[in-house]
């Protein structure tokens, strides 16, 4: 259960399905409300700003990547895209549109609520005060070769020009930043940023951390900042 109650729309034009992620939530204590159409839901998003969206894929008006790829820009919440179990192909289409994390059909509800959960859970933590060591050095700023991340006012620049990252790309760039030189197992990337275990089989985060490099690229940076340590996850690593 959780302590507050953060609000979650449900993008859902089946109306038994919506009314059941619905009552799901709210026993939870979440605040819900519940939205069939995809063109509709833009508009809500943008106006609402809700905590989080649980967005389908086949929506009437605009389908679930059109919301997403919509509404991302500037959509600083969580987004959990449902999608079919054919492949992996709507799970990574969904996470390239700018998804946080995807459950796929027929739901099983401990898995939605867990990774809601681990969602708003991290969201929350950004609205927290930050710390300063001991030594008076600023632990929540990172300087990196042409890229400044200020992780108190949630920004990242390159050579100073802003770069605009989702949530969850933001987080990850900083916890590969602060590991510079060092690799990042995708069993910590996947505890940290997702609260889960790697299945080994699981691609949410290497589909993030492939926007993440196109994001640096098209904003000044380099894509090969972040190197694959094949079998052992990623290095963040800036030279001269």
């Amino acid at each position: 259960m959780i302590e507050s109650e953060p609000t979650v729309l449900i993008v859902e034009d089946d109306p038994e399905l919506a009314a059941a992620l619905e009552e799901l939530l709210k026993s939870e204590g979440y605040t819900t409300s519940i939205e069939p159409d995809g063109k509709r839901a833009i508009d809500r998003i943008e106006d609402e700003a809700p905590a989080a969206v649980i967005l389908d894929l086949g929506l009437p008006g605009a389908n679930g990547f059109e919301v997403c790829r919509a509404v991302r820009p500037d959509y600083l919440g969580a987004i959990i895209m449902l999608t079919g179990q054919s492949g992996d192909n709507e799970h990574i289409q969904g996470l390239e549109a700018g998804a946080d994390d995807y459950v796929t059909k027929p739901l099983s509800p401990p898995i939605l609520l867990a990774r809601l959960n681990a969602l708003i859970r991290r969201l929350e933590q950004i609205s927290e005060v930050t710390d300063v060591s001991l030594s008076g050095i600023d632990t929540k700023k990172l300087e990196r070769g042409p890229l400044l991340i200020d992780r108190r006012a949630r920004e990242a620049y390159i050579n100073g020009d802003p770069v605009k990252l989702t949530t969850f790309e933001f987080d990850l760039l900083w916890m590969l930043a602060k590991r510079s030189g060092n690799t990042v197992s995708r069993d910590q990337l996947y505890a940290e940023l997702l609260d889960r275990e790697y299945d080994g089989l699981d691609r949410t985060i290497d589909v993030h951390i492939s926007r993440l490099r196109k994001k640096l690229s098209q904003y000044g940076g380099k894509d090969d900042w972040i190197k694959t340590i094949h079998g052992k996850g990623y290095q963040f690593f800036i030279g001269n």
